[in-house]
Parts: structure tokens; C-alpha cells; sequence
């Protein structure tokens, strides 16, 4: 179905009055061709890849942006998970192999490049398990490099040894990289369900089963979809919200395609998928809890706040799946903490709190999300909050994810800004009761039944 000129005219009002963007217009490449003996051969080969590959992206982005008057806030590429390309590499290898993939981001003027990544769901090869070790070294070592773990899935149930592992490694991380407030943490996320063509960061990576090459994008508006809801009458039954919700998304997912298409045919690139997710941002109106307080809540938290963040995804889904036959990623709505501002104002007041946003997690698209918390927190604990994620993931054949960040030297009541679109995190409170015995039980949490579902 073809796009008229009267839904780009109204894409560009969006743009102007609603703080409509293009979120992010990432490239995928394909690192399994740039297999080498050596670490050398191996390194030139991904650079010389990436470089060729992705020479003109940034600039084509550009080019559409001033064509059309929509903002791309984002250009990125991701890669095929690095242990895959890399896999039988030592761990002090793989942090050379990040630099590499940092300095190819930095000469292409990227904002990040993901795929540092590994598929552990089901246990680890020698190389996956290097790469993860070097996590913490490679992400205080780079700017744009971005890390991403897969350690449970409804098919194979949860690796509980890569569970454990990573509360390790997210504590050594927050401790690399403590002179800048744990940012490492930033860049490095925990998934469950992990989708292998999502756009966003710090998750994107190039799945096996994609093409040698691909344009996925991720779209933003929650200030589009905002301004539906405050706009609707008071009276309005949940059936009708909906359905201007899906009106709404509707719409910005079809401008969504519309550009991430144009981008790739400039590229004589195949595109892939539309991630139709509400990206929040700090700037005020731009925000995913202000859409839920909207809809009649005192604050995100009060009673009814994850039935509200339900109405929400789904209404969106519904919304883009009507507008491209092409919708893949994540696609529902982000709930980060740092980078909303009214997650924000309600951390401080104490009106949402970690519990409460692991039960928005069951409804939402991805999972616990740019959380500040405590420095001295356990690494057993960060491993019970992953373990939590991944055991609704599973359960509800979801993706989920933990992105939390245990900022030295903080404790609760403290505020860590990192600025731009990362935000603004006040240090929240979590659990300090003993899991580790539970979480060191390793070993292989059995996939639910509902994974078999063949």
C-alpha cells in the first residue's frame, strides 16, 4: 500500500508539535564471512567489512532526514554476535576485537554499534564463555561498542550458570567503568527471548538467519500517542482508547517504513523489519508513563498501572501489524527508567518501585531497563533480578531483559545523570535478603511446557 503525500504532511506535524522521531536506523552486517586462524587476519577482516559495508549509512540517513523533515535521532549497525564470528577466541582477543569494532563505529560516525553478544540459552561453547569474561574489560575500554547476553529462552528453559555469571559480570563491569558512574552497565543488557532482528540498543545484534546485509528501524512517539490519549474525552470506554491508540500507531508506523525503506533502496540494501516499540526519551511530553497517567492514574504505580501498560502494548501491536506486514523487534512499549521522564519524577517520589516494575514487565516489551541501584548490591542479587526476567519470559513466551546498573558508591536516594538520551537515574532500592544459595544451584532450569509447543 503506498504512502500519500497527506500521512507525510502529517508525519511532519507530528515531527514538529509531538516530538515524533525515527528512533533508530540500524544496519545489520553479517560478520560470518570474516572467520580467520589468526586474530589479526581476523580483525582486519571485520573492519575492512564493516567500513565497506556501511560507508555511506550515516550520510544516507542524513540525506533523508533533510528530505523529509523527520528526524533520525540514531544511526547504528549491528553485527552477528561476536562469538559467533570470533568463536575459539581468548578473552583478552575479544577485547581487541571490540576496539577494532569501536574504532570502525567512530570513523563512520555511528552512535553504537551493537553485537558484542552471545546465545548461552542452552549453555556455553569455549569462545562464548571468552567473550563474556572480556564484557567488562571491552566495554571501559570502548564508546560505542554494545553488549548483549541471550541466557534463557521457552525452548530451552534458563541457563542458570550464565545467570550467575552475568550478576558477576555486571558487578565487574559497574566497577571498569566506576570514574563514569558504572556507564559500562549502560551498554550491556540481559535478555531472555532475545529477537534477532531488534534495531535498539543495547540488545541489536544481526541474527544468524538474516540476510548478508539489512535495514531495521525503530520508531519513537510517545509523545504522538500522549497526545491521543490527553486528548480523548474523560468518559471514554477502554474499547474506544484502544482503538485511537491503534489509530495513532498505526500512523507512525507506516512513516516508520516509509523511511527505514528509503534509507535501505539509497543503499541498495534489503529492509527488514519495522520495530514499532514507544522509545521514551527524558524530555518532557515524550514519555511512556505520562501516556499511563493520561489514561486516569494519580502516578505510574497506583493500582491498575500494569493493566494500563497492557492496553497500551497491545493496542500499539494491534496498530502496527495493521500498518506493515513487516513488524519485528521488540515492538510495545519501553519502560526505562532513566530515560522517561515521568518514570523518572515517579522513582523519586517512591510511587514506582523495582517490584511494581517487574510486574509492568509482564505486559510490556522488554523488561527491567536502565535501572540504577545501589553499588554494594550483590552480583547473587543482580542474578535473582535476571533470574526473575527470564522466568516470566519463558513463561509467557516474551522476550524480558535486565539492564540494571549498580553505580559505585551510590546508595539509595542518590541521583546518576548520564545525560543525553540516557538520562537521569535515581539510585532505587532493591531486595537485600540472601538468594545465593538458590543462585548458585547452576545448572539448567527446565524450559516450561508451554515451550513445547510443537
Amino acid at each position: 500500500m503506498p504512502i500519500a503525500l497527506e500521512e507525510i504532511l502529517e508525519t511532519i506535524r507530528m515531527t514538529e508539535v509531538e516530538h515524533f522521531d525515527i528512533r533508530t536506523v540500524t544496519m545489520g552486517i553479517n560478520l560470518k564471512d570474516c572467520s580467520s586462524d589468526s586474530l589479526a587476519g581476523l580483525k582486519k577482516n571485520i573492519y575492512d567489512k564493516i567500513m565497506r559495508v556501511a560507508s555511506e549509512h550515516v550520510a544516507t540517513a542524513r540525506k533523508v532526514e533533510s528530505e523529509f523533515g523527520i528526524s533520525i535521532a540514531n544511526k547504528r549497525i549491528s553485527v552477528t554476535p561476536v562469538s559467533i564470528a570470533a568463536d575459539g577466541f581468548y578473552a583478552e582477543d575479544y577485547v581487541e576485537i571490540a576496539q577494532v569494532l569501536d574504532k570502525a563505529a567512530d570513523e563512520l560516525g555511528v552512535d553504537y554499534l551493537g553485537g558484542f553478544s552471545a546465545l548461552v540459552q542452552k549453555g556455553f561453547t569455549m569462545g562464548e564463555r571468552n567473550l563474556i569474561q572480556a564484557i567488562p574489560e571491552a566495554l571501559s575500554q570502548t564508546k560505542h561498542v554494545c553488549s548483549s547476553i541471550n541466557v534463557a529462552s521457552s525452548k530451552a528453559g534458563i541457563n542458570m550458570d550464565a545467570v550467575r555469571l552475568m550478576g558477576e559480570i555486571v558487578k565487574q563491569t559497574a566497577e571498569k567503568t566506576a570514574d563514569r558512574d558504572a556507564i559500562g552497565c549502560a551498554k550491556l543488557v540481559v535478555f531472555a527471548n532475545v529477537p534477532e532482528d531488534n534495531p535498539f540498543i543495547a540488545g541489536a545484534f544481526h541474527g544468524v538467519s538474516e540476510p548478508d546485509v539489512v535495514i531495521n528501524v525503530g520508531i519513537s512517539g510517545p509523545g504522538v500517542i500522549l497526545r491521543a490519549v490527553r486528548e480523548a474525552p474523560q468518559n471514554m470506554n477502554f474499547a474506544e482508547l484502544s482503538d485511537r491508540i491503534r489509530r495513532m500507531a498505526f500512523k507512525i508506523t507506516r512513516a516508520g517504513e516509509f523511511i527505514g525503506r528509503t534509507v535501505a533502496a539509497l543503499q541498495n540494501v534489503p529492509f527488514g523489519i519495522v520495530d514499532i516499540s514507544l522509545a521514551p526519551t527524558p524530555m518532557p511530553g515524550d514519555s511512556v508513563a505520562d501516556i499511563l497517567k493520561a489514561m486516569g492514574l494519580e502516578d505510574v504505580g497506583a493500582s491498575g498501572t500494569t493493566a494500563a501498560l497492557a492496553l497500551l502494548n497491545d493496542s500499539v501491536k494491534r496498530g502496527g501489524l495493521m500498518a506493515s506486514s513487516h513488524v519485528g523487534g521488540m515492538s510495545g512499549a519501553f519502560i526505562p527508567v532513566s530515560e522517561d521522564d515521568g518514570m523518572i519524577k515517579a522513582a523519586q517520589k517512591g510511587h514506582i518501585t523495582i517490584d511494581k516494575l517487574e510486574a509492568m514487565t509482564s505486559v510490556c516489551s522488554v523488561g527491567l531497563d536502565m535501572i540504577a541501584i545501589p553499588g554494594d548490591t550483590p552480583a547473587s542479587v543482580i542474578a535473582g533480578m535476571i533470574a526473575d526476567e527470564c522466568a516470566i519470559g519463558i513463561s509467557n513466551n516474551k522476550t524480558t531483559a535486565v539492564r540494571v546498573i549498580p553505580v559505585p558508591g551510590k546508595k539509595v536516594g542518590d541521583v546518576v545523570d548520564y545525560g543525553g538520551l540516557l538520562g537521569l537515574a535515581p539510585v532505587m532500592p532493591v531486595s537485600s535478603l540472601n538468594n545465593a544459595m538458590f543462585i548458585n544451584r547452576g545448572g539448567r532450569f527446565p524450559a516450561p511446557t508451554r515451550g513445547v509447543n510443537n
